[in-house]
Parts: structure tokens; C-alpha cells; sequence
């Protein structure tokens, strides 16, 4: 049967299939988003090696690496708070986060910019890589499937 707002081939007589929540949706977002930074790095790199040398894509690639640092620690912390207490993982998210801002300034702070680092590569693969990673991490979350109602008990037949 099928609505009456667009007809269209009937719908099978079959029934349809249950699918179950996405088995670890964080890790599979790690992976799919620590693989569009790489790209992200590799698109930065190429024009970088060509106008700046190694430097240029030397700090291209450091630049993409933090931003994936960044993120990754996110991810990591959503994937172990989520599966032992996922009411709280969202107070962990906001923790982590304060955490990875001051330790990421501090570090920087500390170490300073080397003499061969380029801050326009720099900024531009990391740029790069936040883009692509938050694309990445949005096409995963479109596609997990995500369990919303628990399953219904099973009836036990009425022995009547």
C-alpha cells in the first residue's frame, strides 16, 4: 500500500527489516573524520611544498595535526563516557573541552612558534582540516542509526 499523496509502485507484501543502533558510532566517526583531515592535510600540503618548500608544508601539516588532536580527544572521550555513563557524557564533553582549550593555549604559549614555521600554512591547514573534519563528523552523524525507543517486550501467548 502506498500514500495517497504519490502514487507509486505498490509496496511488498515482505516485511521490513529492523536494523539496530550503529555499533560504536564514535570510533566510526574518528575514522571517518581523521581520514577527510588527512585529506585535508594532503590538499594543504600540495600547494604548500610548491610556494614555501618543506616548511610551507611542514607547518600546513602541523596545523591539520592539532586541529585532529583536537577533535580526536572529543571523539575518544564520547566513545568511553558514552558507553559507561551516557547521561554523563555530555558534562565530560563540556569538561574536555575547557581542558583541551587551556592545555592547547598553555602548550602553545610555552613552546612558542618555531622560526621555520609559516603561520599562513599554518592556518590554512588547519582551516582546511576543520572543514573537513566537521563535514565528515556531520555525513557520519546523518548516517548512524541511533535507538531512540527501546525494543518491545515480546507477548507471551494467552494460555486461556
Amino acid at each position: 500500500m502506498t500514500s495517497n499523496a504519490d502514487p507509486g509502485p505498490s509496496s511488498g507484501n515482505g516485511s521490513a527489516g529492523v536494523s539496530g543502533p550503529t555499533q560504536s558510532l564514535w570510533l566510526r566517526l574518528l575514522a571517518l573524520s581523521s581520514a577527510a583531515g588527512g585529506a585535508a592535510i594532503i590538499l594543504a600540503g600540495i600547494p604548500a611544498v610548491i610556494l614555501n618548500g618543506p616548511d610551507g608544508v611542514l607547518s600546513s601539516t602541523l596545523g591539520g595535526l592539532l586541529v585532529m588532536a583536537f577533535f580526536a580527544i572529543s571523539l575518544l572521550v564520547g566513545h568511553f563516557m558514552g558507553r559507561n555513563n551516557p547521561s554523563g557524557a555530555i558534562g565530560m564533553f563540556v569538561a574536555t573541552y575547557f581542558v583541551k582549550v587551556v592545555g592547547f593555549a598553555v602548550v602553545l604559549f610555552l613552546i612558542g612558534a618555531p622560526a621555520w614555521l609559516h603561520g599562513r600554512w599554518f592556518l590554512i591547514g588547519a582551516v582546511a582540516t576543520v572543514v573537513l573534519w566537521q563535514a565528515a563528523e556531520i555525513f557520519g552523524f546523518s548516517k548512524a542509526r541511533l535507538q531512540i525507543y527501546n525494543d518491545p517486550e515480546p507477548k507471551e501467548p494467552n494460555n486461556v
